[in-house]
């Protein structure tokens, strides 16, 4: 599907949107508009970003996640590369949803300008796959410390495939600690996902 300037294809669960703004390119190089409020609602996506958040990894295999944040704060993210790129992944984490537990990914690239919209509800995480990659993403909830929350990278009832190609994954000792799904399932509240993509 496309509109006002953006191509956007529903992943294997179809709430997460890989979405490609419309670039104009010449002999320099191009523009692109990243985020316009007015082009996204005409397309249907009226979410209501507060934060934007930015993240440097120096090395390749460095992976970040898997995060998320409980009701009342949940977010919605939309995230692109400003420089290198990543292996992107979502996990369904909504205890009503036929989903719950399964992940989709997509590769985002600063060359490509792929942006991934991940509504409230999911995880996130991702893999650089290029040494000073920079992300950027814009939240729909502001950073709340104490409903802040995630899951173990290699949890094996996720089984995301990292692209590590024979690397050790470079990884913080905050997510080295972080809980299995199934540690948390029963504390995981239910949240409504608003429609992101209209008719």
């Amino acid at each position: 599907m496309s509109g006002g300037g953006l191509d956007i294809t529903p992943l294997r669960i179809g709430d997460v949107l890989l979405i490609r703004p419309r670039r104009l390119s010449d002999a320099r190089g191009f523009f692109a508009e990243m985020w316009n409020k007015r082009t996204y609602s005409d397309a249907g996506i009226t979410t209501d970003f507060v934060q934007d958040n930015c993240s440097f990894s120096r090395s390749p295999g460095t992976i970040r996640g898997l995060h998320f944040q409980y009701a009342p704060a949940a977010q919605t993210k939309l995230v692109r590369v400003v420089r290198g790129s990543v292996f992107d992944v979502a996990v369904d984490l909504r205890s009503d949803s036929p989903t719950f537990g399964a992940f989709v990914s997509a590769e985002l690239t600063a060359s490509g300008g792929e942006q991934l919209l991940i509504p409230a509800g999911f995880a996130h995480g991702f893999c650089t796959l290029e040494a000073d990659t920079e992300v950027a993403y814009k939240v729909s909830d502001f950073y709340a410390p104490d409903l802040d929350a995630g899951i173990v990278w290699n949890d094996p009832d996720i089984s995301v495939d990292w692209p590590l190609d024979g690397r050790t994954p470079v990884l913080s000792d905050k997510d080295l600690k972080l809980p299995r799904l199934a540690d948390i399932r029963t504390s995981l509240q239910k949240v409504a996902v608003a429609d992101v993509v209209g008719e």
